[in-house]
């Protein structure tokens, strides 16, 4: 018995690669928008190309970074505001270059989705275009998946990965020790960490992504939650090179001050804290208060106030400091490097945020 039925195509399977091409083709301006030497941020080829060399390196380490934005997608997706949310992505890498010294070079990106809609995967990528700009790194390639069968439509996901390079001789953390200064960089907001209970908290709430915020005048919950990660690169990278006095940078993502912290700590050093000058912004006080969540639990899950930490000789702090509010950076002087006792902590807080 012959079977009449139509051959399927892979559109009725539910990929649309025609939508692929229309985004591919809306995205196009905005990665030239991002070339930088060595890169020319052309897109379309099986992999995307940079030259080291022409980037001015002489005796480069390559340092690379993957990351994603948690649940914070999930508030783009429920409002509809997708034009930001690319720059946390990016910020997510590229921050953690930073940290150990490294100008990021180049990004990738990967969406995937449940069914493609070229105008919404073009407004993602319009935020990552803006945080490489930011970051001075270029946009030169990405991937865009489109899975019916794993994701529901409206639904998509985002990673990201970033290759940085930096000189040898310059890498960071070096020579921390006892007596150095702890600084703390202002973040912009929850930056992309702790979305999972901050989401808890406004479902505790009761409030709507669209009321007006109980802790930024004039903005909606949504516009305060979906704030963009803060990028400090051009800041972090203008303190190392202009001061020879920052030793160590500690990118405060998940795990807050308690995790993040140590990891730049030889195991002799530890760090003491002060709570009390911890700049701890309205947005945290109202987690706390509204969903009862202990001191303890908001240093461990949030970054509190403090996207990036600072460890700097004591002899040129002032000049560090100097440095980054030049570049815009909101600078409090935390606390320092202390020997380490026994089992004591490895971050010693003393006093308590203004909760």
């Amino acid at each position: 018995m012959n079977d009449k039925r139509e051959g399927l195509t892979y559109a009725q399977a539910g990929v649309d690669i025609d939508a692929g091409n229309r985004m591919v083709e809306l995205i196009k301006p905005l990665v030239r928008a991002t070339a930088r030497p060595g890169a020319d941020a052309e897109i379309g080829g099986f992999g995307g190309l940079f030259d080291l060399k022409r980037a001015g390196f002489k005796d480069p380490v390559l340092v690379a970074g993957t990351d994603g934005v948690g649940t914070k997608v999930m508030i783009a997706i429920e409002t509809g505001k997708h034009d930001t949310i690319g720059i946390d992505l990016v910020a997510m890498s590229v921050n953690d270059l930073v940290v150990q010294g490294a100008e990021p070079l180049f990004f990738l990106d990967y969406f995937a989705t449940g069914k493609l809609e070229p105008h919404v995967g073009a407004e993602v990528v319009k935020g990552i275009a803006a945080g490489c700009r930011e970051a001075r790194c270029a946009l030169i390639g990405g991937e865009t998946a489109e899975m019916p069968g794993l994701y529901k439509a409206g639904d998509y996901d985002l990673a990201g990965f970033s290759v940085g390079a930096v000189e040898r001789d310059a890498l960071l953390p070096r020579g921390v020790t006892a007596g150095d200064v702890v600084l703390g960089l202002a973040s912009s907001g929850l930056h992309s960490n702790g979305y999972s209970l901050a989401r808890k908290v406004v479902e505790r709430s009761g409030l709507k992504w669209d009321a007006p915020c109980p802790f930024a005048p004039g903005m909606t919950l949504a516009d305060a939650m979906l704030a963009p990660t803060r990028i400090y690169v051009r800041s972090c990278l203008a303190a190392i090179r202009e001061t020879d006095g920052v030793k160590a940078l500690a990118h405060i993502t998940g795990g807050g001050f308690t995790e993040n912290i140590p990891r730049v700590l030889p195991g002799e050093f530890n760090v003491r804290i002060n709570l009390a000058r911890v700049p701890f912004a309205p947005l945290f006080r109202w987690l706390a208060q509204t969903g009862g969540i202990a001191e303890q639990e908001m240093l461990r899950t949030f970054n509190c106030g403090v996207g990036m930490i600072v460890v700097a000789a004591p002899h040129k702090a002032d000049h560090v400091v100097d440095v980054f509010r030049r570049e815009g950076e909101t600078v409090a002087r935390l606390g320092d490097v202390i020997a380490a006792q026994g089992d004591a902590p490895r971050v010693v807080y003393d006093g308590h945020l203004a909760l």
